[in-house]
């Protein structure tokens, strides 16, 4: 009988499964799990403390009359339906939305025309560049008072100076029920503006430069360049900013309490300043803890609407 040749003696076998190599593997996963959590453990303390906490009592407030030292009252939805049928909080819902939606569009058509004049790799581009991103890093508190100055009623003011080379006559600007609220849009977009810029330069990097060579070889214009490369590359940066900037523009506050308080005659009110008042001038916490409520579920809703959107596009 002819037995089986043994294996050459350079051909080895299998290795045999390592034991005790997935327990140590395991062991040395959950270390450095632990060391991950408990770097993030005091930021999540703090985030718990001063953010998630405060958001459950504030909705549980917004169900109740609140009442400091006498107790809460159960009131149900009382609240919701009286800012969403309170003539005040139906006007200060109507000047946040125009305001959200004029600073939303302004900031990033001005962001996109300032990116377009200062993308490149020029060397002197850089030191424009900062100069131009400066009102982005500078405190609204800040920005708000210099325009307060430059928007100085009289002849004399910077900016009626300014439109007085043009022929018009001086406006009273925040002074104003008819000019307040655009005024204050102004200083929305003037100060968002740089901010979408530079996102919008960042995406205009990774625009792929042979589709622009291509569009000039089939001589395309400019204007077709900028509408059927440049703008179909930028859809998901402009989804970004459409997000950041409404969001920005639903939560404006600081430019509107420090330049008009809501005024001239409740023509600057919003929702973020009447839920201040309503809650610290007079004492109505769970009215204003409603009103908060609700740009919280409008806030959240148009997230969700835009990466909606955003997957749907990105699907086709």
């Amino acid at each position: 009988m002819r037995t089986a040749a043994a294996p050459p003696a350079h051909q080895t076998t299998e290795a045999a499964p390592r034991v005790g190599a997935s327990p140590r593997r395991f062991t040395r996963n959950l270390r450095g799990h632990t060391v991950a959590w408990l770097f993030l453990t005091p930021a999540l303390l703090l985030f718990l403390v001063f953010k998630f906490i405060p958001m459950i009592r504030g909705i549980e407030m917004s169900f109740h009359d609140v009442r400091p030292y006498l107790g809460d009252r159960w009131v149900g939805v009382d609240n919701y339906v009286r800012v969403l049928t309170d003539e005040a909080f139906l006007s200060a819902i109507n000047h946040t939305v125009v305001l959200a939606v004029g600073q939303t569009v302004g900031s990033i058509a001005l962001g996109f025309v300032l990116a377009l004049l200062l993308e490149g790799t020029v060397g002197h581009l850089w030191f424009i560049r900062t100069a131009v991103f400066l009102p982005a890093i500078v405190t609204m508190a800040v920005i708000t008072e210099v325009w307060r100055i430059l928007y100085y009623p009289s002849p004399d003011g910077v900016v009626n100076g300014i439109i007085g080379w043009f022929g018009a006559g001086p406006s009273q600007f925040l002074n104003s029920p008819d000019t307040s609220l655009m005024s204050v849009m102004a200083v929305g977009i003037w100060r968002g503006a740089p901010y979408d810029m530079m996102i919008i330069i960042a995406g205009l990097a990774g625009v792929d430069r042979t589709l622009y060579e291509a569009a000039d070889v089939d001589g395309a214009t400019t204007r077709q360049r900028l509408w059927h490369v440049t703008l179909p590359a930028l859809r998901p940066v402009f989804a970004i900013l459409l997000t950041l900037a409404a969001i920005r523009g639903l939560r404006v506050f600081t430019e509107i309490f420090i330049l008009t308080n809501g005024g001239p005659n409740g023509s600057t009110e919003v929702l973020m300043t009447l839920v201040y008042k309503l809650g610290l001038e007079r004492n109505e916490l769970g009215v204003a803890a409603a009103g908060s409520v609700v740009l919280l579920v409008a806030t959240v809703v148009l997230t969700v609407a835009v990466q909606v959107w955003r997957a749907k596009g990105a699907r086709r």
